[in-house]
């Protein structure tokens, strides 16, 4: 069983399971329709906190707040689920409020996760997918060094249309390989 000890931290960031305090906090980001926009569901009216902090068994996940250090409001969130015992695949997915994007937030508190994945759950493949039109996101698995695979056209009809889906992956060695040529990886 892998369940990191909380909060992870990142030089910037802590990351740690939600809180009841929290509640407001992830209303106010899962209410919002330019944030949900490229999510399968729509602005919420009421927020549930996810309790997700192991990955002991195909299908779990750690879904966590992310919080920059003396800040200590949640500007986010990022998870990582294990998709596939036998194939030793997880999926990498993150939201930043649009009042705290564009400084790094997402790849910080992903790079997080990635260590978890890979250096402690020993996952083999690690993947992220987005809707087509999320520029922004698929920047930053560009930048965690995830290789797009795929570029499915109008796979789904998500919100009255049909939409794009991009896929993007990493392996393992990749991760390795990257770690050994001494890019920054949280501790």
């Amino acid at each position: 069983m892998v369940q990191p000890r909380y909060p992870l931290e990142t030089p910037r960031l802590l990351l740690r399971p939600f809180t009841a305090a929290d509640r407001a906090e992830l209303f106010d980001l899962y209410s919002r329709a330019d944030v949900v926009r490229y999510l399968y569901r729509e602005p919420c009216t009421d927020t549930e906190l996810d309790a997700r902090t192991v990955l002991e068994k195909e299908g779990d996940g750690i879904d966590l707040a992310v919080v920059p250090r003396g800040l200590g409001t949640v500007v986010g969130n990022v998870n990582l689920f294990w998709r596939s015992e036998q194939h030793g695949q997880g999926e990498l997915g993150f939201i930043v409020h649009p009042d705290h994007q564009g400084r790094g937030y997402a790849q910080e508190a992903s790079l997080a996760l990635l260590h978890v994945g890979f250096d402690q759950r020993g996952l083999h493949r690690i993947v992220g997918r987005l809707d087509g039109r999320n520029g922004a996101s698929a920047r930053v698995l560009e930048r965690l060094g995830m290789r797009r695979e795929a570029h499915l056209v109008e796979n789904e009809w998500v919100k009255g249309e049909w939409t794009d889906e991009l896929v993007y992956a990493l392996l393992d060695r990749e991760w390795q390989s990257r770690a050994a040529a001494g890019p920054h990886r949280p501790g």
